[in-house]
């Protein structure tokens, strides 16, 4: 049942790079009866235990030096009731999984992130989100969960069972339990028509509220060093289906996006001053394209370029103000940025720990090529959306803590008491924890 971490000497590494652990032992339990007693085990050893799912947090979150849970054999559709539109999924199911299963099912989740590598319970313990003018984050469309809380019990959650542990563990920052399964709502499979197109940055900004107010799903790229965008506007569609054709699809989401971006990354890392000069010819690159496809194949793209992040949300009513002053910063700074920054936007949610919570929110994530000195960048930004009383999104790169998080979330005491409820012994507890939700 143990084994050893992915990496050299047993040291677990994350996807980024930037956060690696060694934990003092593995378990990779095929039920929830053998987790369970993992973590029972793991108390009377004196340890702490984290899940960890495929590594895609940029933050500690899931670092540990006590028992490290794998969840991959926790993975598959448990139920599916088609009268209530709920599947329920075992916590360590990849989203890809999900997602192609359940359009062989001729089902869909209504909205999603643009990477479908997590684990269900990974993305949604985080926060992970796409964009959507009415439809929020992967958790918000969680419609029960299962938890193994720190004594070794399992605990059902939904609105009607225990709902004061559902309104906080659906993104529950693995502080709470060790998330089992996880009941979505989902509906009968759609087609979403794509327009993708570039649009200067000002017009952009001048025009953001109508973009999200007239589009189910709105986003834009931002390219450091010009004025350039490229947006996509995502919206249901009656049909007929057209995917894009697999050699355009090919050189566009492979050759472009992560074949020639990879080479240009190189090169700006190697001889960074002519960073502003290639950003001009990527956000130049692709052209405007229109496709219709079922929501996954739309909403998702592939992403083997790699890189470190920073998104925060901060009200949606102050996303263009936050915009330009990140603009003009860059401009000032001196600094090369070779990434674009992905802009998105997420409806008013009721999780308690949710970068949604209680207020329409809208995405600022600013990214860095993997290898590059990304900390100035981080800490300009960072500022800039401090100052706009942005959430970071728990699991990218932030240097924010309890104090602060106690006042940009009205409700993060109900999260702290009930951690001290479900986990008083801190079972769960780790360095990022700590200090993200106070000792």
């Amino acid at each position: 049942m143990s084994s050893t971490a992915n990496g050299k000497n047993g040291t677990w590494r994350n996807w980024g790079g930037n956060v690696s652990a060694r934990p003092a032992r593995e378990v990779t339990p095929a039920s929830v009866d053998e987790l369970a007693a993992a973590v029972r085990r793991a108390a009377e050893d004196g340890l702490t235990v984290k899940a960890v799912g495929t590594g895609h947090s940029f933050t500690s979150i899931a670092a540990t030096h006590g028992v490290l849970i794998r969840p991959q054999l926790l993975t598959g559709i448990r139920s599916i009731d088609r009268e209530n539109m709920t599947v329920t999924v075992e916590a360590g199911t990849p989203l890809k999984r999900l997602n192609m299963a359940l359009a062989r099912e001729g089902l869909s989740l209504t909205n999603m992130g643009d990477i479908m590598e997590q684990t269900v319970s990974g993305a949604t313990s985080t926060g992970t989100h796409g964009t959507g003018r009415d439809s929020g984050s992967i958790a918000a469309q969680i419609k029960a969960l299962e938890l193994v809380t720190a004594d070794g019990s399992v605990l059902t959650c939904s609105e009607k069972e225990n709902p004061e542990v559902f309104a906080a563990a659906r993104i529950g920052l693995g502080a709470l339990g060790i998330v089992t399964a996880i009941t979505f709502a989902v509906e009968p499979v759609f087609l979403l028509t794509a327009r993708e197109e570039p649009m200067p940055f000002d017009r952009v900004l001048a025009d953001f509220e109508e973009l999200w107010a007239e589009n189910e799903h709105f986003e834009f790229y931002w390219f450091p060093h010009t004025g350039n965008t490229n947006t996509k506007r995502n919206n249901r569609s009656a049909g007929p289906e057209k995917p894009v054709p697999q050699l355009q699809g090919w050189f566009e989401d492979e050759f472009l996006s992560n074949g020639v971006f990879q080479v240009a990354n190189w090169v700006g890392r190697a001889v960074p001053a002519t960073i502003p000069a290639i950003a001009q010819i990527s956000s130049k690159a692709l052209s405007a394209r229109t496709y219709t496809d079922i929501p996954y194949k739309v909403f998702t793209s592939p992403r083997r370029v790699r890189f470190v992040e920073m998104e925060y949300a901060v009200p949606r009513a102050a996303v263009v103000q936050a915009l330009r002053e990140l603009k003009t910063m860059v401009d000032r700074s001196g600094l090369k940025v070779s990434f674009p920054v992905e802009v998105r936007t997420a409806p008013a949610d009721d999780i308690t720990l949710s970068t949604a919570s209680g207020r329409d929110s809208a995405y600022i994530a600013v990214h860095m090529f993997q290898g590059t000195p990304y900390q100035r960048y981080f800490t300009a930004a960072e500022r800039i959306f401090t100052a706009h009383e942005g959430r970071p999104h728990w699991g990218k790169i932030h240097t924010r803590d309890a104090e602060y998080f106690s006042r940009v979330y009205p409700r993060f005491g109900e999260f702290t008491a009930l951690r001290d409820r479900l986990d008083p012994d801190r079972r769960f507890q780790n360095d990022y924890l700590r200090r993200v939700l106070g000792a």
